[in-house]
């Protein structure tokens, strides 16, 4: 390191990993790219236009981004910037980004948490899309940004979100065509988490979403709308998931052929319907791996991500949906607020919390086991040595 020889880049490459994944983070050749125009904008109302030419021109001069790149993620979350009011609930969130942090670890994704409006004016629900945009452009090498709200948590661990499925489409949100096309229904999907791709259809249709958003002069006028359509939708104010029904009811020739919804799997589980069955849940899945000794063995925790799919194999006949035994995907604490601790009145007072503090066990003892201890009961933070529980 004080050899006066030495360059920048091979300091920087003796001292980091250069070829993490076998790309080559320390090749940025001086060719001119989009980063280049002087006219380059990150604010939504700015549109961006020939993205996908652009991204491709990036990857073209960066080719070891190119192995794999139809299957790169990149996952946001986040929250607010200002301390919760609710006591423990800094202690919830961070709980609840170790574990999208955990499950990023396992799977190789990268993850970006922000805690700042980019935007003034888009806050609440509408606060994710500047982020959502800014990080598409900051990473072109990412064919899709996962977007998943801070009090959404991981339940199963080792599941692989099936790409090769949604080859023709750019939008993956939890939703149900009945509830939207016939019902009509505001709860038709849920908006706290889904996948978007990384493309021009994705910035387009961000911005025609995004302008029923605060920012917009006519906001109250498409909470009016939203409302007229949606009738159990519950405010008056234009949000998110309303908006979104609105575009694949009104506009669905222009867009909803792009935009899967996906139930067939818990990529955003209610939390009330769940927790209350995690501890059967773990007595199931240790049922499974005594018939097959092949899931019970210890692993390394680097090869998690091909044990989870050797694991598929044992749950066919479990069934995909949330009335099965097997482990939700995603299970999401909807109308818990446990940052502000303002949450839905029909919930008892410690049946958030609770529920969290299970279901971040329940995900944690999948994490844990690989390191030789597990919570033996999930509402506590106690844990025991793996093999007492064998």
């Amino acid at each position: 390191m004080l050899d006066p020889n030495l360059s920048l880049e091979t300091v920087i490459s003796k001292t980091r990993f250069t070829h993490s994944q076998g790309l080559n983070q320390c090749h940025d050749p001086p060719d001119t790219t989009f980063y280049d125009d002087p006219n380059l904008s990150y604010n939504m109302e700015t549109p961006m236009k020939g993205w996908d030419k652009k991204r491709k021109e990036w990857l073209r001069h960066h080719p070891s981004f190119n192995a794999d790149a139809q299957r790169r993620i990149l996952m946001l979350t986040g929250s607010q910037p200002s301390p919760c009011k609710n006591p423990v609930g800094d202690h919830l969130l961070l709980r609840m980004f170790k574990n999208k942090v955990d499950y990023c670890r396992l799977h190789g994704y990268d993850i970006l948490y922000n805690n700042l409006l980019l935007h003034p004016k888009m806050n609440s629900y509408w606060a994710k899309y500047p982020v959502i945009k800014a990080a598409m452009m900051a990473h072109p090498e990412a064919e899709w940004i996962w977007w998943i709200d801070s009090d959404a948590v991981f339940t199963d661990m080792e599941f692989t979100v099936p790409l090769e499925k949604y080859k023709n489409h750019n939008l993956i949100v939890d939703g149900w065509e009945r509830e939207i096309y016939e019902k009509k229904s505001w709860t038709g999907l849920n908006a706290g988490v889904f996948l978007i791709r990384n493309c021009q259809w994705s910035m387009d249709f961000m911005h025609v979403w995004t302008s029923m958003g605060p920012q917009s002069p006519d906001f109250n006028k498409w909470g009016q709308v939203q409302k007229s359509i949606l009738k159990d939708k519950m405010f008056p104010g234009s949000d998110d998931q309303a908006a979104l029904i609105y575009l694949i009811l009104k506009q669905n020739e222009k867009w909803a052929d792009k935009i899967y919804l996906e139930h067939e799997y818990a990529l955003s589980a209610y939390w009330l319907a769940i927790v209350d069955k995690l501890d059967n849940l773990t007595s199931r899945y240790m049922k499974m791996e005594r018939r097959a000794h092949r899931l019970r063995r210890q692993h390394a925790e680097v090869v998690s991500e091909c044990h989870g799919a050797l694991t598929e194999q044992y749950l066919k006949d479990a069934g995909l949906n949330n009335s099965t035994w097997r482990r939700p995907f995603v299970t999401h604490f909807t109308g818990c607020q446990p940052c502000n601790g303002e949450h839905n009145p029909m919930y008892k007072g410690d049946a958030c919390v609770n529920g969290m503090q299970r279901a971040l066990n329940f995900a944690d003892n999948q994490v844990l086991r690989r390191f030789g201890v597990v919570h033996p009961d999930l509402l506590t933070s106690f844990v025991t040595p793996l093999e007492q529980l064998e």
